[in-house]
């Protein structure tokens, strides 16, 4: 490993997905091809379209439940915009929680289709904790939640029971941890944090649920087009798929979802107890609902930061620095970063704890 990638996003993936992608790039399966350079209708890119469609349920769990599973562009800002297009009836509303900067752009987009009601807002705390006790109108097209929020580092340990359909932008934690995929109607999650490189946007959606907003939605924009041309209404991002595909089958070959939630507990569990451990530090997100893929902390005194800086730095770290809406560190621990980097930056923090 050159470096130990704490990067958000596009951030760190398996070493072995960028030796079979590089590979691919100068020959793909044999064909003395580029992946780069293939046709996207060609039977080679056609198998690979397929099955990551088919790995993506099959790891999600939802394999013959009515569910299927797209590669699409634009990345979730798009799916902000195609969410309530496909699903917010035209004289209906729908329940949105905000819960951070990406949740807050979802809601902007909606607000131009119809009533968007907001459940639950952490704003007025800068989004340090996930809002609790909130109520869903039982009339709304959908409920919008964002599972994970990369930025101020708080993740939803549950999710509501409702009878309206419920949609969540996964994002920053898709195949990171165990849940019941069946109690969402529609995820989406923009490739570039535990999938692939930037390009591809993954959404998988229960077909039941479509076809009923009552208004004409533009070809680009319509889920049921996507899905009757297979994720092939346009050229789609050859490349980002591919690696998306190997990135799958990487986690497959691991144990899949439950095995890589153990490594990432371990990861997350390693370093909140050094930042609560260690004086130097403190956490920004509530404890309850601190995120086990984007750690958010400080520095009690400033004024030590120059030194840690240069210490994370040289020992080989990098992304390490917060988003300016927090300040201070973010530690994104995503599926491919390995439990020795999570080591190696508690480390730094204590020989920092006993340089002062």
């Amino acid at each position: 490993m050159k470096k130990h990638n704490y990067s958000a996003g596009p951030c760190i993936l398996p070493q072995e997905v960028f030796e079979k992608s590089a590979q691919a790039i100068l020959n793909f399966n044999n064909s003395d091809l580029s992946i780069l350079e293939i046709s996207h209708r060609s039977k080679d890119f056609v198998a690979v379209m397929d099955e990551a469609r088919a790995l993506v349920l099959e790891l999600l769990g939802l394999e013959g439940k009515g569910y299927q599973a797209l590669f699409l562009a634009g990345g979730a800002s798009l799916e902000f915009l195609m969410v309530p297009y496909n699903l917010m009836k035209t004289d209906g509303k729908a329940a949105y929680l905000d819960t951070g900067t990406w949740a807050s752009n979802a809601i902007k987009e909606a607000k131009h289709f119809g009533e968007t009601i907001i459940v639950g807002s952490s704003k007025e705390q800068n989004y340090n904790h996930i809002p609790k006790g909130f109520a869903i109108p039982e009339d709304a097209s959908y409920f919008h939640c964002t599972s994970n929020n990369t930025i101020f580092g708080t993740q939803m340990k549950s999710f509501p029971t409702t009878n309206v359909p419920v949609v969540c932008d996964m994002s920053s934690d898709i195949f990171s941890r165990t849940l019941d995929f069946s109690k969402f109607d529609l995820i989406y999650a923009g490739a570039q944090k535990n999938m692939g490189p930037a390009g591809a946007t993954l959404v998988v959606v229960k077909e039941e649920i479509l076809g009923k907003s009552g208004r004409y939605i533009p070809s680009m924009l319509d889920y049921e087009k996507h899905i009757k041309a297979e994720s092939m209404y346009n050229t789609p991002p050859v490349f980002p798929i591919y690696a998306s595909l190997l990135t799958l089958q990487w986690l497959k070959n691991l144990g899949g979802i439950a095995a890589i939630e153990k490594i990432n507990e371990a990861k997350a569990n390693l370093l909140y107890a050094e930042i609560d451990r260690n004086p130097l530090f403190k956490g920004t997100a509530a404890v309850e609902d601190r995120s086990i893929m984007n750690a958010t902390f400080l520095l009690n005194d400033e004024i030590h930061a120059p030194i840690f800086d240069k210490m994370w730095k040289e020992a080989g770290i990098s992304g390490l620095s917060g988003h300016r809406s927090v300040g201070g560190y973010r530690a994104s621990m995503y599926n491919a970063l390995p439990l020795e980097s999570v080591q190696l930056l508690v480390d730094v923090m204590k020989e920092l704890e006993a340089k002062i």
